[in-house]
């Protein structure tokens, strides 16, 4: 199936300027165009942009994901170093996950701490606390 760029923008989340970038610096590969000249996008385009949407925002740097490019663009013979990549972004997620609930844990201990003062029982919900930060 062939789909217009408002079409990817939509199916993708990416806007314009992204796809259009995307495709500058060569993340994404040989978009058709039709005779007008209009980018044509395909479902292999979609699912490769699906793939660089979740690298994306699980915060793959450009030049990595770069890589994962050209590696995917090597065929077959890449499996393995695509599988190492992917592997060490795995480790930089789980140890960003463990820094998020590290400090989730002294924002939940601060609540209690708010929850457990006398002064807040009629106060809970209401104006900034500045004082005691």
């Amino acid at each position: 199936m062939a789909y217009t760029p408002r079409e990817a923008v939509e199916r993708t989340g990416f806007t314009l300027d992204t796809l259009r970038y995307y495709e500058r610096i060569g993340l994404l590969d040989s978009v058709e165009r039709n005779a007008g000249g209009q980018r044509v996008f395909t479902d292999d385009d979609l699912t490769w942009l699906g793939i660089l949407r979740c690298l994306r925002d699980t915060g793959m740097p450009i030049a990595r994901m770069l890589r994962y490019a050209e590696l995917a663009r090597g065929g077959d013979g890449t499996f393995a170093e695509r599988a190492e990549l992917l592997e060490e972004h795995d480790r930089d997620i789980e140890a960003r996950i463990a820094a998020l609930r590290d400090e989730q844990e002294r924002i939940r201990e601060k609540i209690g701490w708010y929850r457990a003062q006398p002064a807040m029982a009629d106060h809970i919900g209401g104006g900034l606390d500045v004082g005691r930060v």
